[in-house]
């Protein structure tokens, strides 16, 4: 088999496509790239790795740029990628393959796939989850969990630590109404690290329980699993009144604004330092802290 000619060919029918506006355009070029990849990685097993080199020369001289050898390898790797997944998902650009083929664990790869198609991600939004190491920050046990496509419940997918952009302040030294600030003014990508589905209901919740009245940091609501989420600030290190503090506003919503199609209230302590033993030791699995 000739293939660098076959390579060719498919490289000039993929780069004649890219000027065709419309809706196949992506699955085509995706194709095109399966295709090439599998050519190359046989041509690597047939001839040794070199002749990738060779054909990279040979295709920027002829074609003109955008076929360097590291390219070529990138678009094997795709190939090699597609064999290991039961579909390659035509949400994804070639663009968002790009940012992907720099891991080597199909796990990681699988978990930012299923981000880009669930949360709709741009290239850009992709790329800025990779930098902020989302991946990273899940427990291993959910990590874990995922690997084995087995199911994740809310809690398990908040990232740990949150980021939280800090604008020059000294998170470590700021008051529970800054830290709120801090996150409000960046909503979006507080929402972003806690998982899919959430949406804003409110911050400084105003509750009455007896003759006090109590206030919820952030209020929030998830429309995928159906429930509220409570969401307190510490800007000390976790302490055990603060579980029994976030139980009662849990159980004050469950109470008072859950509807009878919701799931009951989930809660989540965003604390200055984590101690994982009062949460192991909390009677209530709904509650998570995190730094």
């Amino acid at each position: 088999m000739n293939y660098y000619n076959e390579i060719k060919e498919a490289l000039i029918n993929n780069e004649i496509n890219k000027k065709v506006k419309d809706y196949s355009k992506n699955k085509v070029e995706l194709e095109s790239y399966y295709n090439v990849g599998k050519m190359i990685y046989d041509a690597g097993k047939h001839y040794g790795e070199g002749i990738i080199k060779e054909y990279s020369i040979k295709l920027t001289k002829e074609l003109g740029k955008g076929y360097t050898f590291t390219s070529l390898m990138r678009i094997r790797k795709f190939y090699i990628l597609s064999e290991k997944v039961a579909t390659v998902p035509q949400l994804l650009t070639w663009s968002h393959y790009v940012e992907l083929l720099k891991f080597d664990d199909i796990n990681i790869i699988n978990y930012y796939v299923n981000q880009v198609e669930n949360r709709h991600l741009s290239v850009r939004e992709l790329r800025k989850i990779i930098k902020n190491k989302e991946y990273e920050r899940l427990p291993e046990t959910t990590k874990e969990k995922l690997k084995n496509n087995e199911e994740v419940s809310l809690i398990e997918i908040v990232k740990d630590p949150i980021l939280i952009k800090s604008n020059n302040i000294d998170i470590n030294n700021i008051k529970e109404k800054t830290l709120q600030k801090l996150i409000l003014d960046d909503l979006n990508n507080f929402l972003s690290q806690l998982g899919s589905g959430y949406t804003y209901v409110r911050n400084e919740y105003k509750i009455k329980i007896g003759d006090t009245y109590n206030y919820i940091d952030i209020l929030l609501y998830n429309v995928i699993y159906h429930c509220y989420v409570v969401v307190e600030l510490k800007v000390t290190p976790l302490k055990k009144e603060h579980i029994g503090q976030v139980e009662v506003y849990m159980n004050y919503i469950d109470f008072n604004l859950k509807d009878i199609t919701d799931n009951k209230t989930i809660g989540l302590i965003v604390t200055k330092e984590n101690d994982e033993y009062i949460i192991k030791y909390s009677s209530d699995k709904r509650i998570k802290a995190v730094v």
